[in-house]
């Protein structure tokens, strides 16, 4: 019935990364590595790590028509993406700005470029990409109406998760058709705002889902990840691994959950899977070069 067990439907940058001994304050230079450039981006990730796995994944985004746009379409093609929705020109391929510590966290700085003009026009273009996909992911790396179009063109039967990084308040339309909203600690707080209630991130699963969504993920880092929904609040273990860089683990998890659910595996038994993809993603450098395969995730 689906020709696409995954349709991305999001970012595609070019990640231009730096090492550095540490962060730098605000005012101070600091020197760093030599620049490495790496196709990257929310949405082009999630469908790298998807495909990686063995989906059959589809990708609705914009590059600009250049170099970093070429670097990004060899990239998703490699990897055995459908790239058929991928629209070129209108701006330049956004680029992320990141810095990465000895310890392998990130800081990144994002420039839009083509993805902030994915617009809504263009999802609903893309019809039939809908309508041949069993599970539909998003995030918000590109404008927000664009995503609410998203949640109005699914197919009947398909499901729509959504990762609201950057995070930002959501209308109630988007938040209702999220099947999970998957969120870490930052993007629930900020999602949540007022109503946030004490460092407990139970409650934050709770009261995350009394604001709409069929389902939510939270995810914790080195502690794992818990999962909601009416059925009620579980954790799901972390696996222990020595971290290289966390640049694209975020991306890696929600591709494997999504993709782990159009196959009928349930919400605890997905973000598993997906827990196994994240810590795998950990233990390389750079975002898409560092997504296992299935046969990885196994190993594992």
């Amino acid at each position: 019935m689906y020709d696409y067990d995954l349709l991305v439907v999001g970012s595609a940058n070019a990640d231009l990364v730096i090492g550095v001994e540490r962060r730098p304050a605000a005012g101070e230079t600091v020197l760093g590595s030599d620049l490495a450039v790496h196709p990257g981006g929310k949405g082009a990730n999630q469908a790298v790590a998807a495909a990686r796995l063995g989906a059959s994944t589809a990708l609705l985004a914009r590059v600009g028509d250049d170099g970093h746009g070429r670097l990004l379409l060899d990239s998703l093609r490699s990897a055995g993406v459908d790239t058929v929705g991928v629209l070129v020109g209108g701006a330049p391929t956004g680029v992320a700005l990141i810095t990465v510590d000895p310890s392998g966290d990130n800081s990144i700085v994002v420039s839009p470029g083509a993805n902030g003009r994915l617009a809504p026009e263009d999802v609903r273009a893309a019809s039939s990409l809908f309508h041949a996909s069993r599970v539909v992911s998003a995030q918000l790396e590109i404008p927000l109406e664009t995503v609410v179009a998203v949640a109005s063109s699914l197919a009947p039967d398909s499901r729509f998760v959504l990762n609201p990084s950057p995070p930002r308040p959501l209308p109630a339309v988007l938040l209702a058709a999220c099947d999970p909203l998957i969120v870490n600690e930052h993007e629930a707080k900020v999602i949540l705002g007022d109503s946030a209630i004490g460092d407990d991130p139970e409650d934050w699963a709770r009261i995350l889902l009394a604001k709409g969504p069929r389902s939510v993920v939270v995810t914790l880092g080195a502690e794992g990840a818990l999962v909601a929904s009416r059925d009620g609040v579980s954790r799901v273990a972390s696996v222990k691994v020595d971290a290289v860089d966390t640049t694209g683990a975020g991306d890696a998890f929600t591709a494997a959950l999504a993709y782990r659910l159009g196959t009928g595996a349930s919400l605890p038994e997905a973000a598993a899977y997906a827990a196994r993809v994240g810590a795998a993603a950990v233990t390389r450098e750079g975002a898409q070069v560092s997504f296992p395969t299935a046969e990885e995730v196994d190993a594992l």
